[in-house]
């Protein structure tokens, strides 16, 4: 992975970032090479996002207000396929596919497979958590931050850490 993408990984839980380098080495053995472009997001940069093509200008990127994406608490990224040319937006090519075939056998949800606003570049790894973050994990972040959601998602439930 690039330097970039590790700087990413490192602010989000270790379970997933490994399995992010994981899906990445993967990949990278079929000549497809990625950049994760996000990951932990602050409630300020998640409301912004959300805020996007609604009530400032741009197209709509999410539908996830602050407090409702897994990205802020450090249990998901987004990755993007690097070309020669740079990022490969373009989520008709056979390669997006690929990745989230990778992503999903590697025990991530993909957002690609979402039916009402599928992500392609979206994957996330909850432990015990639903899909979409609820009062529990928001109450966790709360009152301890990401590290006791972390401990929570997979620590209580019997999973490991890594």
């Amino acid at each position: 992975m690039d330097t970039v993408s590790e700087l990413r990984l490192a602010q989000v839980y270790p379970g997933l970032a490994d399995k992010i380098r994981s899906m990445a080495a993967t990949l990278e053995a079929e000549a497809i090479d990625i950049r994760v472009t996000q990951g932990l997001r602050t409630m300020a940069e998640q409301e912004a996002l959300y805020a996007q093509g609604r009530t400032t200008v741009g197209a709509v990127v999410t539908n996830a207000a602050a407090g409702t994406s897994w990205h802020n608490f450090g249990l998901a990224v987004d990755v993007v396929p690097l070309t020669p040319q740079g990022p490969d937006w373009d989520i008709g090519h056979p390669v997006w596919t690929r990745i989230v075939a990778v992503g999903t056998a590697l025990g991530m949800v993909a957002g690609a497979q979402w039916r009402t606003f599928p992500d392609w570049p979206h994957f996330q790894f909850t432990g015990r958590f639903p899909t979409t973050p609820n009062d529990e994990a928001r109450t966790i972040l709360a009152t301890g931050g990401v590290n006791a959601v972390w401990e929570a998602a997979f620590n209580e439930s019997g999973l490991t850490t890594a």
